[in-house]
Order: structure tokens, then sequence, then C-alpha cells
């Protein structure tokens, strides 16, 4: 099959499921073609099957910002037809879908008749997508669509609450590759970050408000003045300089690290021994599974898709969002008895294995068969 894969070239979740999917796809004999407007941060090895197109961004005097939307459906016109793709998939509705649209309605002029399978991530539906700007174009992009999936059964039921949406929507979660995401030894790091053998709690984010990541810092505050502990905060956005602010204001500073953009980001997983995700609002929580997979159990919010992943009193617990005290409480109940911290972690390990690669991408093939079939039906 010839598959062509449209998504955010970003850290992002969307970015990083669309990325390793093709990835798995072209180790399983399929030939992916990756279109979007620069390297995917995780395409990072070459294969027989693996092909990168990029699109270029006009520089026009006339435009105020660049109609990335046309040139993209330009783009994937000239893919399919010099490729011969037999199938699109784009991720996130916005601006993906509705280019996709496009250059689907262009290629029936050749003769060519493309199926578009759209997978919904999350903020294109919960947050940008019911903006009355979008909204229009969101809802016909989707009822437009050959496939939709959707990457949390919550995610699933809120595209149906905010949108007419007519179109089947097949829940597909989000997966993580096991033999990546395992706990390493990496115990000279542990050492450095905690040489009196305190207790590494760790966030993961881009640091955008929905994060809450403020949040993490306040739980912080309270397990450390029960448990020696220390604190991790990977990655980077407009959120972090309230985060270092607050760490100071709390005097706490000289616990918490901020680590920045990080690739090999099972390799700090694997010191750590609890995982703080306090989102407002999470469509499945993939940076809790790859920290569930390097066997760090979670304390999350309950935010949209995140009871679907973190089972509450086996992988970790969830707290209502922003119940700082209840999620601090919940976390010392796991750090202060080290066998109840050990058998969370075993848990958290077994439950992650469900979500293995291996699990998921046989749905994805299986998917993408019924669309074509359909298609050529």
């Amino acid at each position: 099959m010839k598959i062509g894969i449209v998504c955010y070239p970003t850290f992002g979740g969307s970015g990083v499921v669309a990325t390793e999917l093709g990835k798995a796809l072209a180790g399983n004999g399929h030939q992916v073609h990756f279109i979007t407007y620069s390297q995917p941060a995780r395409l990072d090895f070459f294969s027989e099957n693996l092909f990168y197109h990029e699109v270029s961004v006009l520089n026009y005097p006339l435009f105020d910002h660049s109609p990335y939307e046309a040139v993209l459906a330009s783009k994937l016109v000239d893919v399919v037809r010099f490729e011969k793709l037999d199938i699109l998939h784009v991720h996130y509705a916005i601006p993906h879908a509705s280019a996709a649209f496009m250059a689907k309605q262009i290629l029936a002029t050749y003769g060519i008749h493309i199926p578009v399978v759209t997978t919904l991530h999350g903020t294109d539906i919960t947050l940008i997508g019911k903006d009355l700007t979008f909204k229009p174009v969101v809802t016909f992009s989707i009822n437009q669509s050959d496939g939709v999936t959707a990457v949390s059964e919550d995610l699933r039921k809120a595209t149906y609450e905010h949108f007419e949406i007519h179109k089947e929507i097949k829940v597909i979660p989000n997966f993580i590759d096991l033999n990546r995401f395992s706990l390493k030894k990496k115990d000279h790091f542990k050492k450095a970050i905690a040489p009196l053998n305190e207790v590494i709690l760790i966030h993961t984010s881009n640091f955008r408000k929905v994060k809450r990541a403020t949040d993490v810092i306040k739980v912080f505050k309270k397990v450390q003045e029960k448990i020696p502990s220390k604190l991790l905060m990977v990655g980077d956005g407009p959120d972090r300089v309230n985060c270092e602010q607050l760490s100071r204001e709390l005097e706490i500073c000289e616990n918490v690290r901020f680590l920045g953009k990080q690739d090999a980001i099972e390799e700090i997983l694997s010191v750590a021994d609890l995982f703080l995700i306090p989102s407002q609002s999470e469509s499945f929580g993939l940076a809790a599974l790859e920290a569930m997979a390097c066997k760090v159990p979670v304390i999350s919010s309950n935010a949209g898709g995140l009871p679907e992943l973190n089972v509450q009193g086996v992988t970790g617990f969830l707290s209502e969002v922003g119940d700082v005290d209840d999620m601090a409480e919940k976390a010392i109940h796991i750090l202060e008895d080290p066998e109840r911290l050990a058998a969370f972690k075993e848990r958290a390990l077994q439950h992650a294995m469900k979500f293995d690669l291996s699990n998921i991408l046989p749905v994805y093939e299986q998917f993408y068969q019924e669309v074509l079939d359909a298609t050529l039906a």
C-alpha cells in the first residue's frame, strides 16, 4: 500500500503519533510518504520505504499570512499523481482535512479518486474547532472524509457533541513503541539528580496553559514537605517562565530542574518515580503513556481521555482539574511506601503494554483496507 501522511512536524502528540505510525507502516512493507512543511521531529532514520516531501511556504508580499492550506493542497495533488498513492491519512483537522478535500476534488479532474482518512487528536476539536471561525470548515471536512478516527472515546463523544457529524468515527487509541520506551539503566544519571536517594517526580509537556504546568510546581511543593524529592520539568513553551518564577517564590527552585526539549525522553523517564500531568484538557495523554511504559506511575487530572489511560488506584490516581491538594496527597500515598511504589510501577508497565504499537498497527492497516474497499465498491 502507498500511503501519504500529513501532519504537523513537531514534538506535539499528533506529530509524534503520525510519524511513529508512518515508520511502523514502512517497517511492515508499506511505502509511506510524509507531506509537511519540515521534516517531522521523530523521522530520524532512513528507509527504502520512507519518503519526505516538503511543502514550500510562500513569502509573497501580497499576503500578510502565507496561504498554507492552498500550498499544501497543491503539494498533495502533485505527490498523489506522481507517486501513485493509494490513500491519504491526515492528522489534525485544521488545516489538513480541508486541504485534503481540496486536493481530492482537483485530483478527480485527472480521473484519480484518492480516499482520505482523518485522525482527530484533540485541540483541533476541543479548542480550535469549536471557534465559530473554523467550525463550518471543520464540520464539512470531517464529513467529507472517507474514514475518521479519534484517539479516545472521550474525543469521539466530544466531536459528536460539538459538531454535526454524520460519519462514523472509529476510536483507535494512541500507542507506544515498547522497543524504545522501556526502563533504561541510568543509575549514574539518577545519582546526579538525586544524590541522597530522593524520589524523582517528572512532568513533560509543551508548557501551554492547558497543561497547567504551574500546578505541577504546587503539587511538588506539598510533596517535598513530606518526602525528600526532586522535580524534573521537561519541555518548553509559554508557561515555562511562570513555572520558574513560582518555584523561586515557593523557595523550592534548588530542587527543580528545567531540562527544556529532549529527544531521548525515555532515558529521563527511566530515572523518575512519579509522573505528573494535571492538564485542563487531554484528548489521550501520550506523555503519560510514555511514562507508564518506563514503569512510572501517574498522577493526573480526570480530564478528557486520561481516565481511559490512567486507571484509578492501579496505574496511579486521578483528581479533579486544579485540585493540587488531592494530587499531592495521592502522590505522597504512592511515594511514601517503597513496596507500594514498586507495585504501582509494575502495574503501570503492564497496562502500557496493551497500547504497544504491535497491537495498534494492525488496526490501522485494517481500517485503511476497509476505506479502500468502500471507495472501490
